[in-house]
C-alpha cells in the first residue's frame, strides 16, 4: 500500500472542521482548485468518498467521519511532539502522563501516584480520567505514559501492550455515620434491605462483591450503579447508600468522604494494574511508580 500522503490528509482535515473547501482555502492559503485535487488523490487513494454534498456546502460521509477520527488525533499527537520537543532542553521537568481508569477509587489512584510527586526530581503529573477502552488507545498512540487501571491489558489483537500488577487492596463497606449506626449492629447480616452502591458490571470488583454478598446470605437494596467510582463516593457522602472503599483509605475516606467503615468484606479486594508500551520500564516516573510491585507482566498481544 502507497504510505498515507499527510499534506493530502492535512488538507482534509481542515476542510471536514471549516466545513467546506472555500473557507479552509482562506484558511490555508492555497487555491480551491488545489484542496480540491488534493482531497480526490486522498479519496482515490482510500478508495471512498470523504464527503458528501449537501446543498452548496459539504458533510462527511460515513468513511469520512472515522478518517477525521483518527485526523484528529494524528494532528493533536504532532502538536504534542512539536511542544515536546521545543520545549527539550529549556526544562528540566519530568513529565508523565497518566490515564486513571473510571473505576479506580480516586483516593487509591492518588495514594499510588503519591510516590511519583515525592521524587526528588521535578515532576509534573498530568492526570486523564476515562474508560479503559479509550485510555489504552491513547496510550498506543503514545498520548499517556500509563494506564492505571482493574484489569491487565487484553490477550490478543494488534495492541503491544504490558501490564504490571501494582498491588492488592483489601475492600470494605463505608457508609455517613447515620446509615453506619442503623446498619453496623449485626453485619453483615444487617445489609439485607439496607440500600447499597455499587460499580456498574465493567467493573472487576462488582462480581467479587455480588459474591461475597451472597456468601453472607446478605440481600441488600442496589440503588445506585456507577461507571465512575469518584461519583459513586460522592453519592455514598450525601448519603444515598453504603459504598464499597479500600480498608487501608479508612483515615482518608472518613476525613474527605466523611463516611466509616462498617466492615471488610472478606475475599473482595481492589486490583491496580500500571499498563505500559513497554516490557522494561523506562521513563524514570513509571519505575518509581512500580516500585515494590509484584512484578506480574501479561503478555502483550500479537
Amino acid at each position: 500500500m502507497t504510505p498515507l500522503n499527510f499534506k493530502h490528509l492535512h488538507y482534509f482535515w481542515v476542510v471536514a472542521h471549516e466545513g467546506s473547501i472555500t473557507r479552509a482555502a482562506e484558511r490555508l492559503g492555497v487555491a480551491v482548485q488545489t484542496i480540491s485535487g488534493q482531497l480526490s488523490l486522498l479519496e482515490r487513494q482510500l478508495g471512498k468518498a470523504l464527503f458528501n454534498s449537501q446543498g452548496r456546502g459539504l458533510v462527511l460521509s460515513e468513511a469520512g467521519r472515522a478518517a477525521l477520527t483518527y485526523a484528529d488525533r494524528i494532528f493533536q499527537l504532532g502538536d504534542a511532539l512539536v511542544d515536546a520537543v521545543q520545549s527539550s532542553g529549556n526544562d528540566a521537568t519530568l513529565r508523565l502522563r497518566a490515564g486513571i481508569s473510571d473505576g479506580i477509587p480516586k483516593l487509591l489512584a492518588y495514594r499510588l501516584l503519591s510516590k511519583v510527586t515525592a521524587m526528588t526530581a521535578d515532576v509534573r503529573l498530568i492526570c486523564d480520567e476515562g474508560e479503559f477502552e479509550v485510555l489504552l488507545a491513547d496510550l498506543a498512540l503514545h498520548r499517556l505514559d500509563v494506564v492505571l487501571t482493574d484489569r491487565p491489558a487484553p490477550l490478543g489483537g494488534n495492541l503491544k501492550l504490558f501490564s504490571r500488577h501494582l498491588g492488592e487492596f483489601a475492600t470494605g463497606l463505608f457508609a455517613t455515620n447515620e446509615l453506619a449506626e442503623r446498619y453496623r449492629p449485626d453485619f453483615p447480616r444487617s445489609l439485607t434491605g439496607a440500600p447499597l452502591l455499587l460499580p456498574t458490571r465493567h467493573n472487576a470488583l462488582r462480581n467479587h462483591i455480588e459474591r461475597w454478598l451472597e456468601g453472607v446470605g446478605a440481600q441488600p437494596n442496589i440503588v445506585g450503579e456507577f461507571e465512575d467510582s469518584a461519583l459513586m463516593t460522592t453519592f455514598g457522602r450525601g448519603g444515598l447508600g453504603i459504598f464499597p472503599a479500600p480498608l487501608a483509605l479508612a483515615s482518608q475516606v472518613a476525613t474527605q468522604l466523611d463516611a466509616l467503615p462498617l466492615g471488610a468484606m472478606d475475599g473482595v479486594s481492589e486490583q491496580i494494574y500500571a499498563i505500559s508500551n513497554e516490557r522494561r520500564i523506562r521513563h524514570p516516573a513509571i519505575e518509581v511508580l512500580c516500585a515494590d510491585s509484584d512484578g506480574g507482566v501479561a503478555e502483550p498481544g500479537v
